[in-house]
């Protein structure tokens, strides 16, 4: 196999990892997420907005970079892990080990594909462009949305809606769409006493 074939051939066996890595949400009541799940889900969401999230900007936006953003945003969470959205103090270290995962893994990608892949996750984690926040604003939807879906609750994490708003409205105000779906969800955990209610 010539080389340029071999790095992308290790590279594809490297990603396929990704189902390994469990979410701190739950798939199922009885199982938790893979990250490879979750990714799935974000590019699915956003390909059925797609069209809501251009009528409501007013612009249009690149779907084909919004799906590949949503695919390979959490490919570094092979190695650095997927630590919870809830304990603050670990932001600072997972953005640096990313950083670095992503820095080994796609920079020596061959025929420009590690350009693109370095360039895309950067204008994510950067929420560099409107496609970026969009993606980001869905990211972080989603596992609310699944732990309702599954019964799962914030229990766990010690939430209530008022610290859920705390940490999913700075990403999900970027568009009136998901910030209504996010309420939506919000107020069905509330009501099913998923979730305490805002003090």
């Amino acid at each position: 196999m010539e080389n340029n074939l071999r790095e992308v051939f290790d590279f594809i066996s490297f990603t396929a990892r990704l189902r390994d890595v469990e979410r701190h949400n739950n798939a199922t009541p009885s199982r938790k997420e893979s990250v490879a799940e979750h990714s799935w889900h974000l590019a699915l969401i956003s390909w059925i907005l797609h069209r809501e999230f251009e009528r409501e900007s007013g612009r249009k936006l690149d779907l084909e970079k919004m799906l590949k953003m949503c695919l390979m945003h959490d490919l570094v969470e092979i190695e650095a892990g997927d630590p919870s959205a809830w304990n603050a103090r670990d932001r600072d270290e997972k953005a640096r080990i990313e950083e670095e995962v992503a820095q080994r893994r796609f920079a020596s990608l061959p025929d420009g594909l590690g350009d693109e892949f370095l360039s895309l996750w950067h204008e994510h984690e950067e929420a560099a462009t409107p496609e970026a926040r969009l993606v980001r604003g869905v990211d972080r939807l989603n596992p609310a949305l699944m732990r309702l879906l599954t019964g799962q609750g914030w229990q766990d994490v010690g939430a209530d809606a008022a610290a859920l708003d705390r940490l999913q409205l700075p990403r999900v105000q970027v568009s009136d769409t998901l910030t209504a779906l996010y309420e939506e969800v919000r107020d069905a955990a509330v009501a099913r006493d998923l979730l305490a209610p805002a003090p």
